[in-house]
């Protein structure tokens, strides 16, 4: 849970000061800033990991709870003061944690909120992981297109720079802005089969790196089997 960001929304004051008392004997202390109902924005719920809502004005309740409720990077808690009013909420914000305002509730609270923010985390690594694995996965596709492209744009290297070679052969052929040109275009593919050159190059590295670990891999599992 490192670097973990919690939002505490009350508009009592005491209430505030308890849950960030309270958090400070656990061992992992996230970062907590603490509002008021009237200085809270609906669009600041995506900006936290947690958001734990306290006692706030009645006419402000529901549109905190709908707000936090949107966000779904985002956990929530909320701290009841009636109990009555529990199954309600449940059912209206299903992912609304919900702790009731009783003896203990602050580190019920607590426990409750480390749950949520380990979840959070959870959450988020795997997203990280799918974007990578993308990520990966758009590349080798790039990396196999450049594969089979690459003896087409080899050979088509060959030939522009055999007719560059040719015309620059043939000073009269062409003017001097012309040879310029050609010159030009002679450098630029010298410079395209170096790229290809050095992209065969690692190809050859990274087969021979896994043919390498293939072989260590095997070896090991071939020494395991020989000491049962």
């Amino acid at each position: 849970m490192n670097h973990s960001s919690v939002l505490i929304i009350s508009d009592d004051t005491e209430f505030a000061r308890t849950i960030a008392a309270r958090w400070q004997s656990e061992l992992h202390v996230p970062e907590i800033t603490l509002a008021t109902s009237d200085v809270w924005r609906p669009a600041s719920a995506s900006d936290y990991d947690l958001v734990i809502i306290g006692p706030v004005r009645n006419a402000k309740l529901a549109s905190i709870l709908a707000a936090v409720s949107t966000s779904p990077g985002t956990a929530a808690a909320y701290v009841a003061d009636e109990a009555k009013d529990i199954p309600a909420l449940q059912a209206e914000y299903p992912h609304l944690l919900i702790v009731p305002r009783q003896d203990g509730w602050a580190g019920t609270l607590i426990l409750v909120s480390i749950e949520a923010l380990r979840r959070v985390e959870a959450v988020s690594r795997a997203q990280r992981a799918e974007h990578l694995a993308l990520a990966s996965e758009r590349h080798a596709t790039l990396g196999r297109y450049m594969l089979d492209m690459r003896p087409s744009v080899n050979n088509a290297l060959t030939s522009v720079l055999g007719n560059a070679d040719l015309l620059l052969l043939e000073p009269g052929q062409a003017s001097g802005e012309s040879r310029e040109q050609i010159q030009t275009i002679h450098t630029m593919a010298l410079r395209l089969n170096e790229i290809m050159q050095r992209f065969s190059s690692l190809v050859s590295e990274m087969r021979a790196g896994e043919k390498e670990s293939q072989a260590e891999t095997e070896g090991a599992v071939r020494g395991l089997v020989s000491r049962r």
